[in-house]
């Protein structure tokens, strides 16, 4: 997932997370991410605070690693963008079926397709609405 999750609505958020919960969707989070959200969130809520909800992300999310191989894969991307082409290599290595951001131009190029996070409730309701669990589809 891009580090735009955390600039999700609370709404979509709080419903992405319970959704990833209680279906046990796997979501995956790169190890840039929670970095990133760390040091977003220690900009504007107290260290303990950023610290506790770096916890419960870890609790609902796996980490999608960033290593040598990673980083090797990284620079023979299609993807410009060198921290974005991170997040695609670092979700191919763990076998993601998208890559949920608000930003999918910059993926266009990607070896995952890229949702934004809206379209992502939306087939995730459609298959609710199916009586269909949502881990079964894939995008």
């Amino acid at each position: 997932m891009s580090r735009s999750i955390e600039r999700l609505s609370l709404h979509r958020r709080r419903r992405i997370f319970a959704l990833a919960e209680h279906f046990g969707i796997e979501g995956f989070l790169c190890a840039t991410t929670v970095t990133t959200i760390d040091y977003l969130l220690g900009r504007c809520i107290p260290v303990s605070d950023a610290r506790k909800a770096i916890g419960k992300l870890l609790q609902l999310f796996e980490i999608a690693p960033v290593n040598r191989p990673v980083l090797e894969q990284t620079l023979l991307s299609r993807i410009s963008d060198f921290e974005d082409a991170v997040l695609e290599q670092s979700g191919l290595l763990v076998g993601a079926d998208v890559i949920v951001t608000r930003n999918t131009r910059d993926f266009m190029n990607a070896s995952i397709p890229a949702l934004e996070p809206d379209k992502l409730l939306s087939m995730i309701n459609k298959d609710l609405e199916n009586g269909t669990e949502p881990k079964e589809r894939n995008p």
